[in-house]
């Protein structure tokens, strides 16, 4: 008797890129799309349905983020195995999704022979983990990483807000947004509003739109 195929969960918000993956996947026998979603809440609800051996999940999705997606499968089933495979390419986006419980991450651009691979590898149980990725997140740890208000202080930045409008959103005072900003150029290396933004979003801090 031959194994069951591994059954795929593909959660990703362009139906073009769905149902190209699912073109990939069912060209091997040994691999099966079972569903195919396009929000993080439609994630969570068939998985439950579904019980996937494997998701792929991308994390630019609306509403609820791939990171939210991901944290909640896991809560729900803790052997979970679940596969980001994104645009995003930051630092910080890869520790998120590993932090949330993903098992591995790749890149939209990987070859469709690398996905095969890493789908069957994440199934018996491994967890390989790609060398630039991997590379990506030992140069993080040599970062100092920001607070969530600093966070939040560089998100309102990139929204153009300026100081006084920072302080009354967050319900503080003027000197302590400034006292934040000095300690965010510091962390980011930057010395201005514009290069610290920059940074924060090359490193997957920030994400606009």
């Amino acid at each position: 008797m031959t194994d069951p195929p591994i059954r795929l969960l593909v959660v990703d918000d362009h139906r073009i890129l769905r149902e190209g993956l699912a073109l990939i996947i069912e060209r091997w026998p040994d691999l099966e799309v079972v569903g195919s979603v396009a929000t993080g809440e439609e994630a969570i609800h068939a998985f439950a349905r579904q019980r996937p051996d494997v998701v792929l999940m991308d994390l630019q999705l609306p509403g609820m983020s791939g990171v939210e997606a991901i944290r909640s499968i896991r809560q729900s089933d803790p052997q979970a195995r679940i596969v980001v495979l994104t645009m995003y390419d930051g630092n910080e986006d890869i520790h998120r999704a590993l932090q949330a419980g993903a098992t591995t991450y790749l890149l939209k651009n990987s070859l469709s022979d690398d996905l095969i691979r890493v789908v069957r590898e994440v199934h018996a149980g491994g967890r390989p983990m790609p060398a630039d990725i991997q590379a990506r997140l030992d140069a993080r740890t040599a970062l100092p990483t920001l607070t969530q208000r600093e966070v939040h202080i560089i998100e309102l930045v990139s929204r153009g807000r300026r100081n006084k409008e920072i302080a009354a959103t967050l319900s503080i005072s003027e000197e302590t947004v400034e006292a934040h900003l000095k300690n965010i150029f510091t962390k980011l290396d930057v010395h201005d509003r514009t290069a610290a933004v920059y940074v924060a979003l090359r490193r997957g801090i920030l994400h606009i739109g």
